[in-house]
């Protein structure tokens, strides 16, 4: 008798086992864990084309390409290239900036001011789905619009320049932050 009890707990134990071996298995298949998980597996690599510019200042649409071609190779696992027959495409598009006085002093010259830029842009994959997506955006539109802003003070010696490639970078790093999956 006591043979046959042994062999029913080591039955018993080498079945637990196994099924205990294909629960973890299959459970941690397609698990992934670090920063890698905000992004999608994928996607190896993003075509980034010069950002079209609608305004009267030339040199916004190249800044902001330079500025998220860096922001993605610094964040993502993506890898920046200029083909275009990359896993997914990037297009953005400069559609308006502006400069506004906020504060004057009494002889009306500008003290505080503050530049804004808004951009229009769309992540689609190679077959034309849509990546990069918002529950504020319409179902119809493909782009999402973004804006950003950034004071600066002549008096101190900041320009408008200065103050719009600060909005530039926090703009790509918005855009960036957009790629990232949702929960």
């Amino acid at each position: 008798m006591p043979r046959t009890d042994a062999v029913v707990s080591i039955v018993a134990l080498a079945g637990t086992l196994l099924v205990s071996g294909l629960l973890v298995s299959g459970g941690c298949a397609t698990y992934r864990f670090g920063s890698a998980s905000l992004f999608r597996p994928g996607i190896r690599t993003i075509h980034v084309p010069i950002v079209r510019n609608e305004t009267f200042r030339h040199d916004l649409g190249v800044r902001l390409t330079e500025a998220l071609q860096k922001e993605i190779e610094d964040r993502t696992p993506y890898k920046v290239t200029h083909d275009p027959n990359a896993d997914s495409t990037l297009v953005c598009r400069v559609i308006n900036e502006s400069k506004r006085v906020l504060t004057e002093t009494d002889t009306d010259d500008p003290r505080a001011l503050d530049a804004a830029i808004s951009v229009r842009a769309s992540w689609t994959g190679r077959g034309g789905e849509l990546l990069m997506q918002n529950a504020i955006t319409p179902t119809g539109e493909f782009a999402i619009g973004f804006g950003q802003d950034s004071r600066f003070v002549p008096e101190a010696g900041q320009s408008v320049d200065s103050a719009m490639q600060v909005a530039i970078e926090n703009l790509a790093e918005r855009i960036v932050s957009q790629m990232e999956m949702r929960w």
